[in-house]
């Protein structure tokens, strides 16, 4: 049976042979998850996804969420589907058991999510907001914030949301006019309007939790003066019963260009004078505290992006081995081949191979990095393990969602006209997953993020951390006669980056500022680039040694993928990457001297 989701033999590739997730039972912490555990659970994910979840995938496309009479009306199949997730203990499967969790290691997680969110990306955007939202209870709130929500968001029986957007603020969170007044109890009234809110209202939960970030009256100007509040939907009463209904509101939901199935609500907060929340943490100190829900919301779009190119990729190889459609292009037969003969396919379809392969790694070794650093009791190896996470999550998320959005309309190539009907999935999957690119913060913010925060932060350490472990593979790749032409490749690509990276830094430092600002989505790009370059070396790596063991059959072909992968990108785009940089180095300043009435329109 062809697979529609996650290619099972390379999740376990990844999980078990890359990053041999089950040395992670010798510690405590993870002493029950050995490898025979960790695939139980992968096969009660993927289950769970093909057989309950997938199903609810185009109906949720096609019903849509409703909005009548004041209240948002999900797709009625995803209410099973939601209640079966919270059967899976799906919600917060990394977080403490005591609060809900199941403490399960990061790395399996993310590699369970890829089945998960591949099944139904609008509902499992809706999910996935319960972790984030209680990971800052968890960590911020009061003991009674945490009794009164903690368990009812991690074992989804409750929603929770992010409501931080305004018309007037977007990306500059600082400009935000919800207000705040403290009350005489302690609370505070809460007022403003708020947009473009995942999950703000939906019938799947007898209540949600907003975390809703405001500002206190008389609060310094700018980002120093966000607080954050969590205003219910319903309060609670103090046995955790349900109280009266919040004066939090939706009032309306957007028409968007796909993800149907997943509320984006309007709210409206106060227009009844009757808003009330309660601070989380201190005033004033909102914005840092909302960054760790937003910095493991970036990862989980990551893992989005990447679920939607997994499965539009597997819909593509699996109907280019099923297309008949003309001969060969050489050659006197003239009979008609499947479209997976055809070399132009083939391209497009290692083209897709190759970038999901290299971001699956990528994800699941930034998970891998907070599994190690969790079990490690060296204080400089943890800062070490967070440095490579907080560097690698605009790559995470910026890159790999564009990359994820060039596979799913490359799918649709594949399939041709019938790409572009709803009779095939591709066309759903390309609208659902454009949204990646943008919400959570746009991939042009990851790669200002990328510039001039993550590369000159503690004097460049987080970059030539990574650059370290990226020598690593090269190094031990380069004694393998097979893969020392490709090492090769990654080590000159590697060079460049850092002069590249070391071009950027100067730049940012003097007159080429603008300039630098205007090349960072390229610097992205070809950090990113670099990044897969490792990511498919490692595994050419990892698929070489088993070669050597004589495999056969189907086990010599995955091995075999996993080289071609490697030889392509090598070969095919790293020399693109050379031109990149090639680019960036040069500071062409046409972007930013061009007058504004020369763009034209007018």
């Amino acid at each position: 049976m062809a697979q529609v989701i996650a290619d099972r033999r390379d999740v376990e590739f990844v999980l078990h042979e890359q990053f041999e997730a089950g040395r992670l039972s010798r510690h405590k912490r993870y002493s029950e998850f050995n490898r025979k555990v960790m695939d139980m659970i992968l096969s009660e994910a993927r289950t769970l996804a093909v057989k309950e979840i997938l199903p609810t995938l185009k109906t949720g496309d096609q019903t849509g969420c409703r909005y009548e009479n004041g209240k948002v009306r999900v797709p009625p199949e995803f209410k099973r589907a939601w209640n079966l997730l919270i059967k899976g203990g799906w919600f917060a499967p990394c977080q403490d058991p005591e609060w809900g969790g199941q403490g399960i290691p990061h790395s399996l997680n993310v590699m369970a999510q890829n089945y998960l969110i591949g099944a139904n990306l609008s509902l499992l955007m809706v999910a996935g907001l319960n972790n984030g939202a209680g990971q800052i209870v968890e960590r911020f709130g009061s003991g009674r914030q945490k009794a009164l929500y903690l368990e009812k968001l991690y074992t989804g029986q409750w929603g929770g949301t992010m409501v931080l957007t305004e018309s007037e603020c977007g990306s500059n969170l600082g400009d935000l006019s919800t207000s705040a007044v403290k009350n005489e109890d302690g609370t505070y009234s809460l007022t403003g309007n708020k947009i473009f809110i995942s999950g703000g209202d939906q019938d799947m939960t007898d209540n949600i939790v907003h975390l809703v970030l405001a500002r206190v009256a008389g609060a310094p100007p700018g980002s120093r003066g966000i607080s954050l509040f969590i205003a219910p939907k319903f309060h609670v009463n103090e046995d955790g019963s349900l109280g009266e209904q919040n004066d939090i509101i939706c009032t309306g939901i957007e028409e968007k260009m796909g993800l149907h199935g997943s509320p984006t609500c309007s709210m409206a907060l106060g227009s009844r004078g009757k808003c009330i929340g309660t601070l989380l943490g201190e005033e004033n100190k909102g914005l840092p505290m909302m960054f760790v829900m937003m910095n493991h919301a970036r990862l989980m779009v990551g893992s989005q992006g990447l679920a939607c190119a997994s499965s539009a990729y597997l819909h593509a190889v699996n109907y280019a081995r099923e297309r008949i459609q003309g001969p060969l292009p050489s050659g006197r037969d003239k009979t008609s081949v499947a479209i997976i003969n055809h070399p132009d396919v083939r391209r497009m379809l290692l083209t897709m191979k190759s970038h999901i392969e290299g971001m699956r790694s990528l994800l699941c070794y930034i998970a891998d990095l907070e599994d190690q650093k969790i079990v490690s009791d060296d204080e400089a190896e943890k800062e070490k393990w967070q440095n490579l996470i907080d560097i690698l999550t605009p790559v995470g998320k910026g890159y790999v969602t564009d990359r994820a959005v060039d596979v799913c309309n490359m799918a649709i190539q594949v399939f041709g006209g019938y790409g572009y009907t709803a009779e095939f999935p591709v066309e759903q999957i390309f609208r659902d997953v454009r949204i990646t690119a943008i919400y959570e913060g746009t991939n042009g913010i990851q790669a200002m993020d990328l510039l001039d925060r993550k590369l000159l932060m503690k004097n460049n350490r987080l970059f030539f951390d990574l650059v370290d472990e990226i020598k690593k593979t090269i190094t031990k790749a380069g004694q393998r006669d097979l893969l020392s032409p490709l090492a090769g490749m990654v080590e000159t690509a590697l060079d460049k980056l850092v002069q590249t990276a070391r071009k950027m830094d100067q730049s940012l430092k003097g007159e080429a500022v603008l300039q630098a600002y205007g090349f960072a989505s390229l610097f992205l790009e070809a950090t990113g680039d670099v990044i897969m370059a490792w990511m498919l070396l490692w595994r050419a790596a990892v698929a070489e040694k088993k070669i050597e063991t004589g495999v056969e059959g189907k086990e010599a072909d995955f091995y075999d993928g996993q080289l071609k992968s490697a030889d392509f990108f090598m070969r095919t785009h790293l020399p693109v990457t050379m031109g990149k940089m090639s680019s960036i180095m040069d500071l062409c300043s046409a972007a930013i001297t061009i007058s504004d009435t020369s763009f034209g329109g007018k």
